[in-house]
C-alpha cells in the first residue's frame, strides 16, 4: 500500500504543484520521493512509500538497468510474480514485485501485461522511447486511482482524489476529477510538450472472465469439475484457501480485522492455520471494534478463543465516534450514507492498529457479501437470476462503497489491506456456478459459501452460521444500533427548514434525511462541487427501504423479534 502521484504537461512550477502530492503522505509514512522525468521538464513523479516488500531497494519511480526508458509509479501487491518469473524467465533487479510489470510490457505490452498480473494495482507506467503512459487499475479496484486530464492534454493521476482538486493550471482551476475505472487501462500518446492525448480506454478483465494468469497460479488446475455439490465445496475451498496464501506475502507483520461475521471469521481462521503452516513465528493479532457487549464483541471473542488468536478489543465510545464523522469524510470522499456510518468503527480500529501495534498487513473480509449474495435483502431476489445479475453489479460497484470504505480507512493509518475473498481466480469460479446454487436458502443468505466449510472445523457451527449484520449495526447493541445513535445526535444538528430546502441546495443526489444532509454539508466543505464522484447512494433492492441499515428490513425484524 503506498500513494502514487504523477503530472504530465503541467504549465505551473511543479515545486508549488508537488505540495498536492502531500496531500497522501499518509498512503506511504515509511518514505517519499519527487522525480522529474529526463527530458521533459513539465513532468514529474511523486511516491509516498509504505515499506511491505523489498524494504531496500523498494523506492519508486521503478527503473531497472535493462529499460532505461521505462518508468513505474505504481500502488499494489502482485502475487505471481515469482511465478511469472518463472514462465518466462524474467531477470529481476530487485525483490519489488511490481518490477513484474516492466518486464511483462517489454515482452507483450500493455494488453498481455494487465491481464497476467494476479494482484491488486493501480499503476502509472511511462515510456520515454515510444512517448507513450499508461494508466491500469486492478478488477474490482481495491487500490484506488484518480485522474484529471484537462483539453489542452495536462494529465494529473494520484491515489486519491484530495491530491488532485488543488492543481493548479493556466487555463484555469484544473477540470474534472474523476476515479479511473477498475479493471481498464488507457493508452495516452505523451507529445514533446509532455501534454498527453487520450488513444483508448480497454477494458481487460471482467469479473466473470476466468483470469489469463491461472496459467500460472499455484493451484493450476482445480481437483475435479462439474456442478455436484460436493465438487463444488471442495473447489470453494481449495481456492479460498489459495486466495488467503498468495496474500501472505510481507516482510511486515500480519494482522486480522475480525467482526464475527462468517467473513472476516473465516478468513482470520483460514489465516493463522497457513501461518502455522509456513512457520511464521509470531502470533496472528486480530482486531475487533463495538460498544460494550455489542454483538460483534461478543462473536469475535469466541472465533479469537477457537482459532487461539492474539485478540484485541477496541471499546467504541458514542463522543468519539461521532467526533470521527468529518475526519471519516474527508478521509472517504464520499457522502454515502451506508459507506459513512460503517467507515467510522473500521477507521477508529485502524487507529489503534497503528498507534498500538506492530501489524501493518491488514487482512479483511470485504468483497464477499457481494460475490456470495450476503445481503439480507437477497432473501427477497424474484429469481436466482436477478439474485445473480444484482450481485454482479454490486461486484462492478464495490470501488464505489465497501473497497473505497476499506482501503481508505486502513490508508489513512498506514496500514496495508488485504481482501482474499475478491482474490480474481475465487471471484470467477464462484460466479460460474449456476445461480440457483448461490441463492440463499433455508432462510440464510450465503449459504453455499457457509456449507463449503462445515465440516472443517475451523470455526465455531454458531459463528458459520450467524447471520448477516452490517458492520456499522454489528458494533452496537441490539437494543440501539449505530445508525439511530448516530440519527439521534445529527437530528440535533440540522434544522427542519434546510432538510426542506437540501433540493434546491444538492439537486445532484438531494439528501433525503437529516443524516444524509449533515453528510452531505462536511463533504462539500472538503470537496465542494465534486458530488459527481458518487453516482448514488447504496440502498437494498426488491424492498420498500428508506434507510439502507439490514436492521430496517422485515426479515432481520423478524429474526431477531423470534
Amino acid at each position: 500500500m503506498c500513494g502514487i502521484w504523477a503530472l504530465f504537461g503541467s504549465d505551473e512550477c511543479l515545486s508549488v504543484q508537488c505540495l498536492s502530492a502531500m496531500k497522501i503522505a499518509h498512503r506511504g509514512p515509511d518514505a517519499f520521493r519527487f522525480e522529474n522525468v529526463n527530458g521533459f521538464t513539465n513532468c514529474c513523479f511523486g511516491f509516498h512509500r509504505l515499506a511491505v516488500v523489498d524494504q531496500l531497494y523498494g523506492m519508486q519511480p521503478i527503473r531497472v538497468k535493462k529499460f532505461p526508458y521505462l518508468w513505474l509509479c505504481y500502488n499494489g501487491e502482485i502475487y505471481n510474480f515469482k511465478q511469472l518469473q518463472k514462465q518466462f524467465g524474467f531477470e529481476y533487479q530487485t525483490l519489488v514485485d511490481g518490477e513484474v510489470i516492466l518486464h511483462l510490457y517489454n515482452r507483450g505490452g500493455i494488453e498481455q501485461t494487465t491481464s497476467m498480473l494476479d494482484g491488486v494495482f493501480a499503476f502509472i507506467l511511462l515510456d520515454t522511447a515510444n512517448r507513450k503512459v499508461f494508466l491500469a487499475r486492478d478488477t474490482y479496484g481495491v487500490r484506488p486511482l484518480f485522474k484529471v486530464l484537462t483539453d489542452d492534454g495536462f494529465l494529473g493521476v494520484c491515489s486519491e482524489a484530495k491530491g488532485l482538486i488543488n492543481l493548479k493550471h493556466s487555463t484555469s482551476l484544473c477540470s474534472k476529477v474523476e476515479p479511473f475505472l477498475p479493471g481498464h487501462y488507457e493508452v495516452l500518446d505523451l507529445k514533446p510538450s509532455g501534454k498527453v492525448a487520450s488513444v483508448e480506454l480497454v477494458k481487460f478483465h471482467s469479473c466473470k472472465d476466468e483470469p489469463l494468469h491461472v496459467a500460472c497460479d499455484t493451484v493450476e488446475a482445480l481437483p475435479s469439475v462439474g456442478f455436484d455439490l460436493e465438487t463444488v465445496k471442495s473447489n470453494i475451498r481449495t481456492l479460498f484457501e489459495n486466495a488467503v496464501r498468495k496474500r501472505l506475502m510481507a516482510h511486515r507483520r500480519i494482522g486480522c480485522l475480525l467482526s464475527g461475521g462468517l467473513d472476516s471469521s473465516l478468513v482470520a481462521a483460514v489465516l493463522l492455520k497457513l501461518m502455522k503452516e509456513i512457520n511464521i513465528n509470531y502470533p496472528l493479532q486480530t482486531f475487533a471494534i463495538g460498544m460494550e457487549n455489542s454483538p460483534d464483541l461478543l462473536a469475535a471473542r469466541k472465533v479469537a478463543a477457537h482459532i487461539g488468536s492474539e485478540h484485541h478489543e477496541v471499546i467504541l465510545n458514542t463522543e468519539e465516534g461521532i467526533q470521527a464523522i468529518e475526519e471519516v469524510i474527508f478521509s472517504l470522499e464520499t457522502y454515502d450514507i451506508t459507506t459513512i456510518r460503517a467507515s467510522i468503527g473500521m477507521y477508529l480500529v485502524s487507529k489503534y492498529i497503528r498507534k498500538k501495534t506492530d501489524s501493518v498487513v491488514i487482512f479483511s473480509g470485504e468483497g464477499s457479501d457481494e460475490l456470495t449474495q450476503g445481503y439480507i435483502y437477497f432473501h427477497k431476489a424474484p429469481s436466482p437470476e436477478e439474485a445473480a445479475e444484482e450481485s454482479e453489479r454490486l461486484l462492478k460497484e464495490l470501488y464505489l462503497f465497501d473497497v473505497l470504505r476499506a482501503d481508505r480507512t486502513t490508508a489513512a493509518h498506514g496500514l496495508e489491506l488485504r481482501v482474499p475473498f475478491l482474490d480474481h481466480r475465487f471471484t470467477a469460479y464462484y460466479l460460474s456456478l449456476p445461480a440457483e446454487l448461490r441463492i440463499p436458502k433455508n432462510g440464510i443468505e450465503k449459504y453455499l459459501l457457509r456449507l463449503s466449510f462445515e465440516d472443517s472445523n475451523l470455526l465455531p457451527k454458531e459463528i458459520l452460521w450467524r447471520p448477516k449484520e452490517a458492520f456499522s449495526d454489528g458494533i452496537a447493541s441490539v437494543k440501539k444500533s449505530w445508525f439511530s445513535i448516530l440519527q439521534d445526535y445529527i437530528d440535533q444538528q440540522v434544522d427542519d427548514v434546510l432538510l426542506e430546502k437540501a433540493a434546491e441546495k444538492y439537486p445532484f443526489n438531494p439528501p433525503k434525511t437529516k443524516e444524509s444532509y449533515y453528510y452531505r454539508q462536511i463533504f462539500e466543505k472538503h470537496y465542494a462541487g465534486r458530488s459527481s464522484w458518487l453516482p448514488h447512494y447504496w440502498m437494498p433492492k426488491w424492498v420498500k427501504a428508506t434507510d439502507p441499515s439490514a436492521r430496517t428490513l422485515k426479515h432481520y425484524k423478524s429474526a431477531t423479534q423470534e
